[in-house]
């Protein structure tokens, strides 16, 4: 009965280890999961350069902003003498 019992566990294990994965399967996986690595870093990229272009634009017309209220300031100051 224990070589019985020994051949259907082999057979059963056997089965299983044969029901597995090929290589050809694991290297597609592994090719879908590196294209969703890079259309993850591209989809941070752009978002890291529109942030960047909105900082530089909000820095740009603060400074825009800075400067006409110092000529308003010149001009009131020039026209109280």
């Amino acid at each position: 009965m224990k070589k019985v019992f020994t051949l259907v566990a082999v057979a059963a294990l056997t089965s299983l280890v044969a029901c597995g994965p090929s290589a050809e399967e694991l290297a597609k996986k592994e090719q879908m999961k590196q294209d969703s690595i890079n259309r993850a870093t591209a989809v941070a990229d752009s978002l890291n350069a529109v942030a960047e272009a909105a900082a530089a634009d909000s820095l740009a017309k603060a400074t825009a902003m800075a400067d006409s209220v110092k000529m308003a300031d010149s001009l009131a100051k020039a026209g109280k003498k």
